[in-house]
């Protein structure tokens, strides 16, 4: 794969975790409706403009696990696999 993200924009792939309920049922993912809010950075962009004209460099670097807004990511199959464009700014915490 060979996909190179624009300005503040991620390429990351979901990571999708089954859910255990307190009483130790396994709910996959497929059987609940709600995006994963974490993924694995596969891509970076080199970072948006500032108002000056300098492009500010990015934060997030490749490799690293993030957690993002619910309803930020735009969705995209590459190779019959999903992943999610993200913004920079979309990103709230990236997990150490």
């Amino acid at each position: 794969m060979n996909v190179k993200p624009l300005n503040d924009y991620l390429l990351v792939e979901p990571i999708k975790e089954d859910e255990i309920t307190k009483g130790g049922i396994v709910i996959p993912e497929t059987a609940r409706e709600e995006r994963p809010i974490k993924g694995k950075v596969v891509a970076v962009g080199p970072g948006k403009f500032n108002e000056d004209g300098e492009r500010i460099p990015m934060t997030v670097k490749i490799g690293q696990t993030i957690i993002f807004k619910k309803y930020a990511p735009d969705e995209v199959k590459i190779e019959d696999k999903e992943y999610y464009f993200v913004r920079e700014d979309d990103v709230l915490a990236i997990i150490e």
